[in-house]
């Protein structure tokens, strides 16, 4: 296991035994292990707009669609998997997210509700992707209002380990990428959206965030955004500099004509 998952894995115990001890059933914790439940892995990549784009074509017809949704989408594998063509509102360039899929053990599939309540959202499409989603519904998805709109070359439901074995990594070798997961294709477009300068509750409702724990992830500063703020300010200060100044020279000139 990843040293994320078992992380992971160790904070519920710990949780449910700090509820113990809260709730007298317990004297003390006996999950004490020190720095168990601190996650210090990597951060997660990002890529840019070039290498989205990139990926996107080296990918193929049928998936193009399905990586530009995720990055400008920002959506989960599970909520693009279950997305139907009645969830796209074309004219409207929205798409309703309603629901995900889940994959059961032994082959099965299971649609049910998003993530959290927060992630029943409906999301704003870039027009710039639109023309390539539009071509994707016309050529690959079924006319009926309830057709998955992403699905396997034979129609049925998509399979993350089918997908990434025989789309995914070779794409990946063709765009010349490494070490990415298809999460991290919501992690950029997450990314992508902070940096246009949404605010905290703008970026948690197009994640489908119900804490500001992980949208706060994608708020932090970097040094593009900062020479922005930084060239703004200056327009500021450079108006009312200029002010301040021509008021000085007004005020010397009538002194010095008094």
């Amino acid at each position: 296991m990843s040293r994320s998952s078992v992380v992971k894995a160790y904070r519920l115990p710990k949780a449910i035994m700090n509820t113990a001890v809260d709730d007298g059933i317990t004297r003390r914790n006996p999950c004490r292990v020190r720095s168990a439940s601190q996650d210090r892995s990597p951060e997660r990549p990002v890529l840019t707009i070039r290498e989205v784009v990139g990926l996107a074509d080296v990918i193929g017809d049928r998936y193009a669609a399905l990586i530009l949704l995720a990055v400008f989408g920002c959506l989960r594998w599970g909520e693009l998997a279950a997305l139907r063509r009645r969830d796209i509102d074309q004219a409207a360039g929205v798409a309703k997210i309603e629901r995900s899929l889940t994959e059961l053990p032994g082959g099965g599939y299971h649609f049910g509700p998003p993530k959290s309540a927060a992630s029943q959202r409906t999301i704003a499409i870039p027009g710039a992707i639109m023309p390539k989603l539009k071509q994707h519904l016309a050529s690959h998805t079924s006319p009926e209002p309830d057709a998955l709109v992403f699905t396997s070359p034979t129609g049925t439901p998509l399979r993350h380990n089918n997908f990434r074995r025989r789309h995914w990594l070779p794409a990946l070798t063709a765009a010349n990428l490494t070490g990415i997961h298809f999460h991290d294709l919501r992690h950029t477009g997450s990314a992508l959206t902070a940096s246009t300068g949404a605010t905290l509750s703008e970026l948690m409702d197009r994640m489908g965030h119900s804490t500001t724990r992980a949208a706060l992830i994608y708020l932090h500063g970097s040094d593009a955004r900062q020479r922005e703020i930084a060239k703004s300010l200056s327009k500021v200060a450079e108006r009312e500099l200029l002010t301040a100044r021509s008021g000085t020279q007004r005020a010397r000139g009538a002194a010095s004509r008094g």
